[in-house]
């Protein structure tokens, strides 16, 4: 998890669909805080690395609504954190696969989509 630590990772796709024109960021923190938005709100919550698997603690959202799409793609990801998930780091590429065979692709985020 070294090189994914620290930076910020943005989603490119959900399991081969388009993520539309606000594509979702993660960033992680040591910690384990992991923060960022899904399209439409912010998302706060933690994570940890246990036995091989990436899993996600709670997620908080905020309560906004947006467009179709974007709300879509927010609730897929959302979903997909909820499950234990493997982690693949390849060339500056962050992969990370459920159980059920759905993915999450993310890349590092421009520093403009950066979120302090």
């Amino acid at each position: 998890m070294d090189e994914v630590v620290g930076r910020s990772w943005m989603l490119t796709d959900l399991s081969g669909d388009d993520v539309g024109d606000r594509a979702p960021v993660l960033h992680f923190e040591q910690d384990g805080q992991v923060y960022g938005h899904g399209g439409v709100n912010r998302v706060r919550g933690t994570w940890s690395l246990t036995d091989g698997r990436l899993v996600f603690g709670p997620m908080v959202t905020t309560l906004m609504a947006g467009p179709p799409q974007r709300m879509a793609v927010e609730r897929a990801l959302l979903g997909l954190l909820a499950t234990p998930l493997t982690i693949t780091v390849a060339e500056d590429e962050l992969l990370l696969s459920a159980q059920d065979g759905h993915t999450a692709r993310l890349v590092p985020a421009p520093p403009e989509s950066e979120l302090a």
